[in-house]
């Protein structure tokens, strides 16, 4: 059994918020800049903005999109680990909370209903899983909502099938036009309840852009729904052009006999996810 005190899960939470803030994951990086060789004209000029966007960031420690997101965190305790100290969830939002504060990213929780803003981006968005060992693994995704907006989750019934989860896919990408800052990352969650789906598709956008499911039949799924969305002309911030898209990742999860829920999550071209175990 470890013990570990959750002032270490905070602090690793804070580090990884402040280095996802101004920092594009290099497998987004790479997908980009292969979308701008592609591309001509307006979509070329917009994804080499993006790029030198991505650059100043890092070199001036500025957050790489206005938008520093909601803070989802994913983590992934072992059951034998003991913690310590405050609880879980405090702990998080202390990180989240230091982190936004000394980075200055922009605040942007708020309650739903009176819209009074929460003046520190807390509470962050928790998701835990138990899993065997004694690590701590720690993922913080911030997640902008002018791609949050864009998503949808859709319960297809069982004769649907394969088809209707592709069409569901490209659908939900080619209504949602340029609003979400293409080329977009697409997060899938294909069964499981209602809720579950919904976190599956979230999970899929902590993978790194363009890795395939290692499930054949899912992977085929990925490859199809992107060569479809990326057919629909779009382009890098609607411009048009040849790559709406930047990847498709499906996760799956057992469901029903009556149901195939179908849930899609849209990413921006800012793909920002830190990782570190303890």
């Amino acid at each position: 059994m470890r013990t570990l005190n959750t002032k270490e899960i905070s602090d690793c939470v804070y580090r990884l918020a402040r280095k996802a803030g101004v920092t594009l994951t290099p497998a987004c990086h790479a997908a980009l800049e292969s979308a701008a060789a592609q591309e001509t004209g307006a979509a070329r000029f917009a994804l080499e903005t993006v790029l030198e966007n991505e650059r100043t960031a890092a070199r001036e420690q500025m957050p790489v999109c206005q938008d520093t997101g909601m803070a989802v965190v994913l983590i992934e305790l072992g059951q034998d680990v003991r913690l310590t100290g405050a609880p879980l969830k405090e702990a998080v939002d202390d990180g989240v909370r230091r982190a936004y504060a000394d980075g200055c990213f922009r605040k942007s929780i708020c309650d739903p209903l009176t819209r009074e803003n929460t003046g520190d981006n807390t509470p962050a968005h928790l998701h835990l899983d138990m899993v065997a060992g004694e690590t701590v693994r720690v993922t913080f995704l911030p997640k902008g909502f002018g791609s949050e907006n864009m998503s949808r989750l859709v319960m297809l019934t069982p004769s649907q099938g394969r088809k209707g989860i592709v069409d569901t896919i490209v659908e939900t990408v080619k209504i949602a036009g340029s609003r979400p800052c293409p080329p977009v990352c697409v997060g899938v969650g294909i069964g499981g309840a209602f809720d579950g789906c919904a976190f599956l598709a979230k999970k899929a956008l902590t993978r790194d852009v363009g890795s395939a499911n290692p499930r054949e039949d899912v992977a085929s799924i990925e490859r199809e729904a992107l060569e479809k969305i990326n057919a629909l002309n779009i382009g890098a911030q609607g411009f048009g052009g040849k790559v709406t898209a930047l990847s498709v990742a499906c996760e799956i999860a057992p469901t029903h006999i009556a149901g195939l829920p179908v849930a899609v999550n849209i990413q921006c071209h800012c793909v920002r996810c830190e990782k570190e175990t303890l």
